[in-house]
C-alpha cells in the first residue's frame, strides 16, 4: 500500500460533485490516470451512506494498492477497512480519531497557515493539507492564502504536504514552481470531459516537476 511520503497526486471522490452511483467509475477512471491517493467526501450524506460507498470503493483502492481515507469521521473507519481519516481544524483531535479505530491509520489534517501546519505535525498528524491555495467553493469561509507560504511551510514542517483549493492543470505549474511536492485536485479531476487523461496529464507534471522541486 503507498504511503503519504510517497504520494504526488491526491485525488477527493466529493458526493457533492458525484453521485454515490457513480463514485465506483469515477474512481476506476482516476486509477487509471495514475492518482496515489484518495478520499471519500460527503458532507450532507449519513454515515451508513458513507459507509456503503467507501466499502465499493474500497475494491478498487486495494487491488490498486493506494490508500482511501474517510473525510471526518472516524466512524466510517470503525466499519469500513479504510486506511485512515482525514479531519479539519474544527473537527476531532488526531488522537480521538486514533482512539477509537482499533488498528493502525493513517490521520491527516487540514492546516490554513504555517502556524497550524506546525501544530498539526505536533499533534500526530501523518500529513497535511495545505491551503485554500486559491478560491475554491468547497471552502468558501477560507480565504485564499496563494502561492506565497509553500517553500515557508514545507522548511517548517517534515511530515508530507499536499497543497489543496482551486488547484487544476491550468495553475499547477505555479504551485509546483512554489515549492509544492504533493497535491490535491478536486473538481479539475471530477468535472474533466476526459477524467482519465485529465488525470494523467496533471500527474505526468507533477512527476516531471518533482526532481527539480525538491532541490528547492
Amino acid at each position: 500500500m503507498r504511503s503519504p511520503a510517497d504520494a504526488l497526486l491526491y485525488a477527493i471522490i466529493d458526493l457533492g460533485y458525484v453521485s454515490p452511483e457513480n463514485a465506483p467509475g469515477i474512481l476506476e477512471k482516476l486509477i487509471a490516470g495514475g492518482i496515489d491517493m484518495v478520499q471519500l467526501r460527503g458532507k450532507n450524506e449519513s454515515i451508513d451512506e458513507l459507509c456503503l460507498v467507501a466499502e465499493k470503493l474500497l475494491r478498487f483502492t486495494t487491488t490498486a494498492e493506494i490508500p482511501l481515507i474517510a473525510n471526518d469521521h472516524a466512524q466510517i473507519a470503525q466499519r469500513v477497512d479504510v486506511q485512515g481519516v482525514h479531519v479539519g481544524q474544527d473537527d476531532e483531535s488526531i488522537e480521538a480519531v486514533r482512539a477509537q479505530v482499533e488498528r493502525p491509520i493513517i490521520v491527516g489534517k487540514s492546516t490554513h497557515s504555517v502556524e497550524q501546519a506546525r501544530a498539526a505535525e505536533c499533534e500526530g498528524a501523518d500529513y497535511l493539507g495545505f491551503g485554500p491555495i486559491f478560491p475554491t467553493p468547497t471552502k468558501p469561509d477560507y480565504p485564499p492564502i496563494g502561492v506565497s507560504q509553500i517553500h515557508e511551510v514545507r522548511n517548517r514542517v517534515s511530515v508530507p504536504i499536499f497543497c489543496i483549493g482551486g488547484i487544476k492543470f491550468e495553475n499547477l505549474g505555479q504551485v509546483l514552481s512554489a515549492g509544492a511536492r504533493g497535491v490535491v485536485i478536486v473538481s479539475g479531476l471530477l468535472q474533466a470531459n476526459d477524467v482519465v487523461g485529465y488525470t494523467r496529464a496533471c500527474k505526468k507534471l507533477v512527476s516531471d516537476l518533482r526532481p527539480v522541486i525538491s532541490g528547492l
